[in-house]
């Protein structure tokens, strides 16, 4: 009887040993680190190689991203080849089929990512709309793989093996529900308070994005306030959304208050409503450092020295972007104070109050400050013009 337990308390020893070898996980381990670069709106751009291909191209880091993508025009540059595929994405701005290259690497700094499945859509209008060439959108098929820690204090990002990590101490640690994006769950309030699933999507170049259809049906804003119509841009192109604020948003225990909200008229149902109601952009997620663990389903939040910076109020109705080596506007919106100050669509921006520098993303900065008369100098019909426009608020 003694031999018998004896054999069976090894043998629970063993048992417990292997549990332990099963459940116990390594210590997640530094790969890379590396700077990036923000446009307008707070959206992330790093540099990074594809395949054999010497050149370094732009990518826009997305957790919005289901996958990982290239630019048309950088397939047709490089002579990157492609097989049609069934595949659809939606987008904002639609729906369309998408031809994929197979089974290549991305080359970060001090990092290769193999294996990779690209799909390859037009980045045109997101390109004229930084002034940058965009190349690609890296989203799920490389958050999934390791764990990334992004610091918007130092504009560098590291990134981990996937493993046992520490986060650091004065954050909040989020728990998203996860498909190939991460969903989270947020309060907000305005005309009434509710929580509601939103889109944790770090490719937006915004604070806040509301369905309409969700806005309708939840009645979360207030009648009194008339939003203002504006341009956006998308995966299909220029479209028009309207504007408006949230009293507030709060994302874990951080609240903003007073929050640049668009309403988007969902006609393809890109939010997934009634699941979610829209999603949360890098305009506001920018205030945080953060870590993204999806295998872990955990995102982790600390506030950084961009926390209480203010919110873009201003509202001029001129939409500009870059193209054929020009900053021309695109959008005039009617009513607005562009239309006022009597531009047209085609002008050529030269300086705007005083700044030559010819970057769109200096020039949308200085049109963010509400309620102030500033000095555009246009080229209209081969001639100077020197244009007043006076920029409002949407509070």
């Amino acid at each position: 009887m003694k031999k018998i337990f004896t054999i069976l308390f090894f043998i629970f020893l063993a048992a417990s040993s292997l549990a332990q070898e099963i459940l116990s996980q390594p210590e997640s381990k530094l790969i890379t680190r590396f700077p990036f670069k923000q446009f307008s709106g707070g959206v992330m751009v790093i540099q990074a190689q594809f395949g054999n291909i010497p050149d370094t191209l732009n990518f826009i880091l997305d957790t919005g991203s289901g996958g990982i993508s290239l630019d048309s025009a950088t397939c047709a540059e490089f002579r990157i080849a492609s097989k049609e595929t069934d595949t659809t994405i939606t987008g904002i701005g639609g729906i369309r089929k998408v031809p994929f290259v197979f089974d290549e690497t991305l080359r970060l700094p001090g990092l290769d990512v193999d294996h990779l499945n690209f799909h390859v859509n037009n980045y045109d209008v997101l390109t004229s709309v930084y002034g940058e060439k965009v190349d690609g959108i890296i989203g799920y098929s490389f958050f999934s793989r390791y764990i990334v820690a992004i610091n918007f204090d130092s504009a560098y990002i590291e990134v981990f093996t996937q493993g046992k990590m520490s986060y650091p101490k004065g954050g909040t640690t989020l728990h998203p529900v996860f498909t190939a994006l991460p969903i989270q769950w947020l309060n907000i309030k305005d005309r009434r308070k509710m929580g509601y699933n939103f889109y944790f999507d770090t490719g937006a170049g915004l604070c806040f994005l509301m369905s309409e259809k969700f806005a309708q049906d939840s009645s979360i804003l207030l009648s009194k306030r008339r939003p203002v119509v504006t341009q956006a841009q998308g995966m299909g192109g220029r479209l028009q959304m309207r504007l408006t604020l949230v009293k507030e948003v709060k994302i874990g225990p951080y609240r903003f208050r007073q929050v640049p909200t668009y309403l988007y008229e969902d006609e393809f149902n890109v939010t997934s409503f009634p699941f979610t109601g829209g999603l949360i952009g890098n305009d506001l997620l920018h205030r945080f450092n953060m870590i993204l663990n999806y295998a872990k389903r955990e995102i982790h939040l600390l506030p950084n020295s961009h926390y209480n910076d203010k919110f873009d109020y201003a509202y001029t109705g001129l939409g500009i972007y870059y193209e054929n080596s020009k900053i021309t506007v695109g959008d005039v919106i009617p009513g607005s104070p562009a239309e006022k100050a009597k531009f047209m669509v085609g002008d050529e921006i030269v300086a705007v109050a005083n700044n030559f520098s010819h970057n769109i993303n200096v020039y949308k900065n200085i049109l963010q400050t509400p309620n102030e008369d500033i000095k555009v100098i246009i080229v209209r019909n081969k001639s100077l013009q020197q244009i007043m426009l006076h920029t409002k608020s949407i509070r």
